[in-house]
């Protein structure tokens, strides 16, 4: 067949969900367009039931991604680069168009990212040793304190940095043992779901990380006001959409990382994975204590 016979092969782009990859169920989609205002693909438009499908599903993956060994979450994050780098390429070009930048800085861009998410998958292992530790206590008493997840987290995606700032909103929450369901850059949400799909081939269990595109503010307001979400990123929302949020998550007392001014690519340090943690302290008898030592 000729080169100019063959027909195109459009992508098409889905929700990631519990580990597969479902159309929006409203059957809904809309136009996304490069910096130019040239037409790439029509995105899923999410519904609030996509939310709620989303939230059980992050719910489901908690006890099995929490319960594993930082040193298995670690194993499985590098993996997620792994299957980054081989994918480069596209990346490139969707960051290339999702933010109008040339080639050779659209690559910077990506692997910046594929960096970031290598410098999370060291962490797994080692915030507890940060944020943990033994206190020193009056008596005979063991007294440790150590880091656990806080559950389901909703994290609105950045709006301008399509790839480098979702990667640094997702990674250090799924590294500390967290679920999450991410609400994609409304105008540039296309590396996002190509990183769904990325995901669902790196040995990450379903559902520990969903993905949902669409309006910010309508895929959040259920979100933020949800019983069964534990924390809420507004790093994606615009100042009155971020206070509507705030007020919602007070509901059920979720923990919220109110949005800031966010250099990208400056060095992220730890406060996102603090950010995201609960820390359980336990005291423990060390028996009576004479001239001998323990009387164990």
């Amino acid at each position: 067949m000729s080169e100019s016979t063959r027909l195109s092969v459009f992508k098409t782009y889905k929700l990631f969900v519990g580990g597969k990859f479902p159309r929006s169920e409203s059957g809904r989609v809309y136009e996304v367009t490069d910096s130019k205002g040239k037409w790439l693909a029509n995105a899923p438009l999410s519904s609030r039931k996509d939310a709620r499908d989303a939230v059980v599903a992050a719910r489901k993956a908690f006890g099995g991604w929490s319960g594993a060994t930082a040193y298995n979450r670690g194993q499985i994050l590098y993996r997620v680069a792994e299957m980054l780098e081989g994918r480069r390429d596209q990346f490139v070009r969707e960051v290339a168009d999702a933010e109008g930048l040339s080639k050779s800085k659209a690559g910077a861009v990506v692997d910046a990212a594929i960096d970031r998410w290598v410098w999370y998958a060291g962490w797994t292992d080692k915030i507890g040793q940060v944020v943990g530790g033994a206190n020193p206590v009056a008596g005979p008493f063991f007294n440790l304190s150590t880091p656990e997840p806080t559950g389901v987290v909703t994290v609105l995606a950045p709006q301008e940095s399509s790839f480098l700032g979702l990667v640094s909103v997702i990674a250090p929450a799924i590294a500390t043992g967290n679920t999450v369901v991410v609400v994609a850059s409304e105008r540039a949400p296309l590396p996002a779901l190509s990183l769904g799909e990325v995901l669902a081939t790196s040995d990450l269990p379903g559902g520990v990380v969903n993905v949902l595109s669409g309006r910010t503010a309508e895929i959040a307001a259920p979100l933020a006001a949800h019983q069964d979400v534990n924390a809420i990123d507004l790093t994606g929302a615009e100042a009155t959409l971020a206070k509507e949020l705030q007020v919602a998550a007070a509901d059920n007392l979720k923990r919220v990382l109110r949005p800031r001014a966010e250099d990208w690519t400056a060095d992220p340090g730890t406060d996102r994975m603090t950010a995201l943690l609960e820390t359980k302290t336990v005291w423990h008898p060390t028996g009576s204590l004479g001239a001998s030592g323990s009387a164990y």
